[in-house]
């Protein structure tokens, strides 16, 4: 699969360039206050850790873009990987969060289509007991589709850059002082060629170490 860094055209290049430049320092400034947030009084009842890193596995589903016609065959799940960083900088419930997904790859149209994304969100959580959280995130994905097909599928092959709204939804089960497992399902709003835009969901499961 391709990756995100820049190629082909110098628009293209300082298009992208300037749209992972800006998620790097939105990446970067959580992590700077880390020693302010930490300082912050926890909420009662669960532990308080301002950062964190995330790795996450499960999977994408591809079911909201056309198909298209005719007898090609369309698979509509693959298996999509995630990393993300996360600081809960403005309060105990609320912060920041950067990551990348890579949503997999499935047949569709009598070709492959591909996608992945750099996604920024502000997240917010919301303690049940000391060891369940509910958590929450809505923002921006920097997504990338890339599209092979048939001839006569009347899917438009090609590739797409574009920013797209998303959002997330899952629990947290904290295992231990600095670690806890988290679900997590999301949707992402892609441009796929031919100018239509449609959502990439994942869920995920996922382990996640505080500091």
């Amino acid at each position: 699969m391709q990756s995100l860094c820049p190629t082909g055209s110098p628009r293209i290049q300082r298009t992208r360039g300037a749209a992972l430049a800006g998620l790097a320092l939105c990446l970067a400034a959580p992590f700077a206050m880390a020693p302010a947030a930490a300082q912050m009084a926890p909420t009662p009842g669960y532990a308080y850790s301002p950062g964190y890193v995330d790795l996450s596995v499960g999977s994408s589903d591809f079911s909201k873009p056309s198909n298209g016609f005719g007898i090609f065959s369309s698979d509509q799940r693959a298996t999509a990987y995630s990393i993300s960083m996360g600081n809960y900088m403005f309060s105990p419930n609320w912060g920041l969060e950067a990551g990348y997904t890579d949503y997999g790859s499935v047949n569709r149209a009598g070709g492959r289509t591909t996608a992945d994304g750099i996604n920024l969100s502000l997240i917010g959580r919301m303690p049940l007991n000391p060891a369940w959280n509910l958590l929450g995130k809505v923002g921006t994905t920097y997504g990338r589709t890339d599209v092979s097909s048939a001839p006569t599928s009347g899917v438009q092959s090609g590739s797409e850059r574009d920013f797209g709204w998303s959002y997330g939804v899952g629990v947290k089960l904290q295992l231990a002082a600095q670690w806890s497992g988290v679900l997590m399902y999301e949707e992402h709003t892609m441009k796929f060629p031919g100018s239509s835009t449609d959502r990439i969901s994942a869920t995920k499961l996922g382990l996640r170490y505080h500091y």
